[in-house]
């Protein structure tokens, strides 16, 4: 460590590089937080998290008891052990009781992306609720033709506010907050959808529980109806055997998984895609191309009853991905397994990486919010209500007064 930070000051090392190496070193020494806990206000499993991506504090959860909450992590609401663990509560949760809540599980919540003053909730009640987060109430609501398993917005679009909606519907619908209408319905799919968003100006990625991925370009949004998919369409009438989706075969290129596609997550350069199955498997694919890159992830087990959120670094060097009542940090380019997070009981939905903190956030049917922080090397911790550092026996010295 200092002697990276000697070879940043006289140049040996540039800042950039610098900042990785740091980075890199805290994800790597991730591990359950002991000074830092998320009280769960949720009474159900814990379907979706999100850090807000404007200030990186606020982090948002829906739960399947149909509650969603807003939760401070840089600030904590009091502190135990002799305020060594802070204690983060939510800020407020609107759930069944509230006049305006959903009736049933929230299956996705995301933060408009340039401001918290509004956020996105869809649900399993067939609506997608548009909340403004200071007085707690909707501003408007999208009725959908069935169940939201989940819902997207683009991080950087600067055209329009479109949020994507991935639902038991055989079509992706593109919901205009500035109009409160349905500014397109993309079809493509054959069963029940979910969608992934992307860090280009472009409409998300899609899902479905029929084995098939789709990249919906962002011309689609713009009425051409172009439409760019991962995969090529199998010639009809083929009666050749189904080979290995790593094969691509020129016969059977149309199949990403043997099962339901259960995650996505597009990779932060928007170059790749990731897709989980209910097959067990990982694949990554090249978006522009559209062909699997033949990584080899290492066998793993995923849930197969419902979608798992899926979370990347910044660099997306590792990728989070829930496996059962764990969560494993694989490699994106070699696959191999770099880290296992094991402290939930039941199975894990969710994942979020916060990139400015390198912490985290994990969502499970236990009805808890962990928190992965990196360990600390120096076993000094601030009293913030007193202000007093306490010091550790190693940073002492032995001078009398």
């Amino acid at each position: 460590m200092w002697k990276q930070v000697g070879e940043r000051e006289v140049g040996k090392l540039k800042p950039h590089s610098f900042a990785n190496r740091i980075k890199s070193n805290r994800i790597s020494s991730l591990q359950l937080s002991n000074h830092k806990e998320i009280v769960s206000a949720h009474r159900g499993a814990v379907n979706s998290l999100q850090v807000d991506l404007t200030d990186g504090r606020y982090l948002l959860a829906g739960a399947s008891d149909g509650s969603a909450a807003v939760y401070d992590i840089q600030c904590a609401a009091r502190y135990e052990g002799g305020g060594l663990v802070a204690k983060h509560e939510s800020i407020f949760v609107v759930d069944k009781q509230h006049e305006q809540g959903h009736k049933y599980a929230v299956s996705s919540a995301v933060w408009y992306p340039i401001d918290t003053g509004l956020f996105v909730t869809g649900s399993f009640d067939h609506y997608v609720n548009v909340w403004d987060t200071n007085t707690t109430q909707v501003v408007m609501n999208f009725k959908m033709p069935g169940k939201v398993y989940r819902t997207a917005m683009s991080s950087v679009a600067k055209s329009h506010m479109l949020i994507a909606t991935g639902t038991e519907d055989v079509q992706v619908r593109l919901c205009d907050i500035a109009s409160g209408a349905f500014t397109h319905t993309l079809s493509g799919h054959r069963g029940k959808m979910m969608v992934s968003g992307s860090t280009s100006n472009s409409i998300p990625g899609s899902q479905s529980s029929f084995p098939k991925a789709r990249m919906l370009h962002k011309k689609a949004a713009y009425g051409n109806g172009t439409k760019h998919t991962s995969t090529t369409h199998k010639n009809k009438g083929s009666t050749s055997q189904r080979l290995h989706p790593g094969m691509l075969s020129s016969h059977d290129r149309a199949t990403a998984h043997y099962g339901a596609v259960i995650g996505l997550k597009v990779c932060e350069d928007s170059m790749y895609l990731l897709s989980a199955g209910s097959d067990s498997r990982l694949r990554l694919w090249d978006i522009e191309s559209g062909c699997n890159t033949l990584v080899n992830f290492e066998a793993t087990r995923l849930q197969t009853s419902k979608g798992i959120q899926l979370a990347v670094t910044q660099g997306s060097s590792l990728v989070f991905v829930p496996c059962m009542s764990a969560v494993k940090a694989f490699d994106v380019w070699s696959g191999r397994t770099f880290l296992t997070f094991r402290g939930h009981y039941e199975n894990v939905n969710c994942c979020w990486f916060s990139s400015q903190d390198q912490e985290l956030y994990t969502g499970s049917n236990d009805r808890q919010i962990l928190v992965w922080s990196p360990s600390r090397s120096v076993h000094a911790e601030v009293d913030e209500r007193g202000g007093e550092a306490l010091m550790s026996t190693s940073d002492q010295d032995n001078w009398s007064d």
